[in-house]
């Protein structure tokens, strides 16, 4: 099951269909992955860059927001493969920057996240290859176009 909580009101006034793209986003990366499972579950938060800055900072030990965080959990109870935060202003800035629909990236970023929770990474040339490899295979079945067609900038 994937759980979807809008905590910051600017996502769904700008992607009014947001809590569908996230779970459509999250069920196509563990239909795609090799380490997914249907019965997998995870929490995904829409929030602003406010709190994912301080989530950021507690368990990073990092300043400011990022676009996307995973906290993988550390036992996989349940099937709970952990909680996804997406920071609002750092999206809508990105989707800006990189000329793409909100939404698209949303959805983008969301499959990241759902990999880092299945143990996906991209520290090393290797792993970020097979990660955006498969986050294309992803995006591409649900209808968003390449990210990496150009370079658009950090996906951490």
């Amino acid at each position: 099951m994937i759980d979807v909580e809008i905590e910051a009101d600017e996502w769904a006034a700008a992607v009014p269909q947001a809590a569908d793209l996230v779970r459509d986003a999250a069920r196509a990366a563990l239909a795609m992955a090799p380490e997914g499972d249907a019965d997998d579950a995870a929490a995904i938060l829409l929030t602003d860059d406010e709190a994912v800055a301080e989530l950021n900072a507690r368990f990073r030990d990092k300043p400011g927001p990022t676009n996307v965080l995973s906290f993988p959990a550390p036992d996989n109870p349940e099937h709970h493969l952990g909680d996804v935060a997406l920071a609002y202003g750092v999206c809508a800035r990105e989707a800006v920057e990189q000329g793409k629909p909100l939404g698209h990236h949303l959805q983008h970023l969301v499959a990241h996240g759902m990999l880092h929770l299945l143990g996906y990474d991209h520290m090393s040339d290797v792993e970020a290859e097979a990660m955006e490899g498969l986050e294309r295979a992803i995006l591409a079945t649900l209808g968003v176009p390449d990210p990496y067609a150009a370079e658009q900038g950090d996906h951490g």
